[in-house]
């Protein structure tokens, strides 16, 4: 059985959950439909008309890239641009375009950190917080005899996370009381009789962003017909998420090795290098796509060097001045995504019996070339 396009893409917004994303950014499904079965997903850096076409080849009813094809209203839909004749060949062959952009940047396990591990940073935070989690109290009251069942649901589900905590709860015996009526089917007890039930009042916390998919899993784990409940806010906030990654190298190295590095991880036949070469460099600060804007952010940091794509002239003087080191490689290492996505969604679909395949996009979309 093939997964349709929308299971496709719940499991791809686990990973990058879109309220991840920083306001405005053009992501989520740009063309075509998922309300369709897909046997074979093409992940990409770009959408291209090279990549239109392999997704063609492969038979890919799905592309999910990471650089938007739409980035502002369009007035018109003229099939004799650039951009029209890419629109019509994805619409002709039945194919449909989703996109991750910031929210796969800030997520555990997307591009930033991607790009950390590509250089054995350790240590890691962030360059620039954009999502603080809100925290829900969850209380469910549950017969004892599922109370297991009921908590390892609600962990499963994302549930019990404090900080780096996990499987957070509190639990209280108590006794509960309920009167069926007429039409009902208790799990325990008789329609018009007062029952009496020992049971375990269960609290832990959910973060809002996955509100809904907890709430699920509770319902599903638990044998009442009617299920006793209360979701509330809370004070307390969960995790933060943001752009980019600064950590440190396990030994110092000069910039110049660190540059062989960045070039080796991330193939690329060259970088901009903007700093002494012989300087010793240790705390790294990597950021995926234009960072020009960051400089600041990895100096607050106290980072040596900033690896990152598409810095100007100016911010590199202004980065010289200000004893900054930057290593900037293009804005196509961001293609390091591809690989992982790919190989992510391959094994979330497998594990629930799905055929549908995911392949990473062979197509070098990067526009410029080194001479």
């Amino acid at each position: 059985m093939f997964a349709k396009g929308q299971t496709v893409i719940q499991i791809m917004e686990r990973l990058a959950p879109k309220h991840y994303a920083v306001p405005d950014d053009k992501i989520g499904l740009q063309l075509g439909t998922l309300q369709k079965d897909i046997n074979k997903v093409l992940v990409a850096l770009d959408v291209t008309e090279e990549v239109v076409d392999e997704a063609i080849r492969e038979q890919a009813g799905l592309i999910i890239a990471h650089h938007a094809i739409i980035f502002r209203p369009l007035a018109h839909l003229q099939t004799d641009t650039p951009a029209g004749k890419l629109y019509e060949k994805l619409i002709k062959h039945d194919i449909a375009v989703y996109i991750a952009h910031t929210n796969l940047d800030v997520a555990d396990g997307g591009i930033n950190d991607l790009m950390a591990e590509a250089l054995g940073l350790k240590g890691l935070t962030h360059l620039e917080a954009v999502h603080t989690e809100k925290l829900k109290k969850l209380v469910v009251f549950v017969p004892e005899d599922h109370h297991e069942k009921l908590q390892q649901a609600l962990f499963a589900s994302g549930a019990g996370w404090i900080g780096h905590y996990s499987h957070c709860s509190f639990n209280i015996e108590g006794t509960g009381t309920f009167l069926p009526q007429e039409g009902t089917d208790p799990y325990i007890g008789k329609p018009g009789k007062l029952e009496k039930v020992n049971e375990v009042r269960l609290e832990t916390v959910v973060p809002s962003g996955i509100e809904r998919k907890v709430v699920q899993a509770m319902l599903k784990a638990h044998p009442y017909e009617e299920v006793a409940y209360d979701l509330y806010p809370m004070d307390l906030n969960g995790r933060t998420f943001g752009l980019g990654r600064v950590g440190k190298l396990g030994e110092p190295v000069t910039l110049r090795e660190l540059t062989e590095r960045v070039k080796a991880a991330f193939d690329v036949p060259a970088a901009r290098v903007v700093g002494d070469l012989n300087r010793p460099v240790k705390k790294v600060a990597v950021l995926g796509g234009s960072g020009s804007r960051y400089v600041r952010h990895a100096l607050f940091a106290g980072a040596d060097v900033l690896v990152t794509g598409d810095i100007d002239y100016h911010t590199a003087h202004d980065a010289l001045a200000a004893g900054l080191a930057l290593i900037d490689p293009g804005h196509n290492i961001e293609k390091i995504m591809k690989a992982s996505v790919a190989d992510y969604l391959q094994k979330q679909l497998a594990e629930q019996k799905y055929k549908t395949a995911v392949i990473p996009s062979q197509v070098n979309t990067e526009p410029f070339q080194f001479l």
